[in-house]
């Protein structure tokens, strides 16, 4: 009997140490209750102990815990309207506090929702749709020089989304800190156009591409104009050129020829005048010609006494 009464304590003794023990995780830390009321904290990893069926424990993440928006339509300061999708980390950082005011982890994205959604329409109503989706006034590289400077002169970033970022962040956070959550950081993910306004602005840039591709082109066929026109001129100058050398050789030619003319005909001025002349006879006298000239003309005195 006394040995069955041992085993039953024991029994009850290793139960009474498997409720009342609990463990605490890295990434863990555990509120004590006790009837729905705060008793204490554990915040250190290891093993801890409760009193059984009086107290409970609560466990929270002691990690960053993840936020995601739902995509909304929002106008920008411009009247653009845009969709927004925004993400949010947080953590729980005064356990107590959440308990009296949240509860549970599941709980949160409600509050998160109330809290941020409305510091993200705040701002993006309060901004222009440049500023939403751009850092700085970066150059763009899908422009050229003159496309470029028409850009920014019209949209020139003042604020910038990270800016924007920032100012969700502060707008938030303080709101968040009365139910024991830090808020880390929040960003904006996505933003895109709605779909009405998404037809008319892929319209304008397709236009805008065209307008640039037409531009391109007739760039390119006055640049080839321009080639063309060097080459003619280019042509023209080569074969002035080239006649200009011809002229020259030819002159120096006739130069000569007529040199050595000029040494015949000082060598022996009577046989060079009759070889001219004989040439001027055939050049202008054939079997059909006929003519009346005085015989003691000079040109035919080659002729006169032929016959002796």
């Amino acid at each position: 009997m006394k040995l069955k009464i041992s085993i039953l304590v024991i029994v009850l003794l290793v139960l009474g140490a498997y409720v009342s023990a609990y463990t605490v995780d890295e990434t863990e830390q555990v509120l004590v209750t006790r009837f729905d009321k705060v008793s204490r904290t554990a915040l250190t990893p290891g093993l801890h102990f409760k009193i059984p069926f009086i107290e409970k424990a609560l466990y929270y993440p002691r990690n960053l815990q993840e936020w995601d928006g739902d995509p909304g339509q929002i106008p920008t300061k411009d009247k653009t309207y845009i969709w927004v999708d925004t993400f949010a980390r947080w953590k729980i950082v005064d356990p107590v506090i959440f308990f009296k005011t949240i509860g549970f982890v599941e709980r949160a994205q409600n509050r998160l929702d109330e809290i941020i959604d409305p510091a993200v329409r705040n701002f993006v109503t309060s901004s222009r749709l440049i500023d939403a989706v751009r850092n700085s006034n970066r150059e763009l590289d899908t422009f050229d020089e003159e496309d470029d400077a028409k850009v920014h002169s019209t949209f020139e970033v003042t604020t910038g989304r990270e800016e924007i970022n920032k100012g969700i962040l502060v707008q938030a956070r303080p709101k968040l800190t009365n139910f024991g959550i830090e808020l880390e950081d929040v960003k904006i993910k996505r933003i895109n156009y709605v779909e009405e306004v998404r037809k008319s602005v892929y319209s304008r840039m397709i236009a805008e591409r065209r307008q640039i591709a037409e531009k391109f082109r007739s760039e390119g066929k006055g640049e080839a104009r321009k080639i063309l026109g060097e080459k003619e001129r280019e042509l023209k100058r080569i074969t002035s050129e080239a006649y200009k050398i011809a002229q020259e050789i030819k002159g120096k030619a006739d130069a000569e020829s007529t040199r050595l003319y000029a040494d015949a005909f000082g060598v022996d001025p009577e046989f060079y005048s009759f070889t001219k002349t004989l040439d001027i006879y055939s050049q202008t006298i054939d079997k059909e010609s006929s003519a009346v000239v005085s015989t003691d003309s000079e040109f035919f005195k080659y002729l006169d006494g032929y016959q002796q």
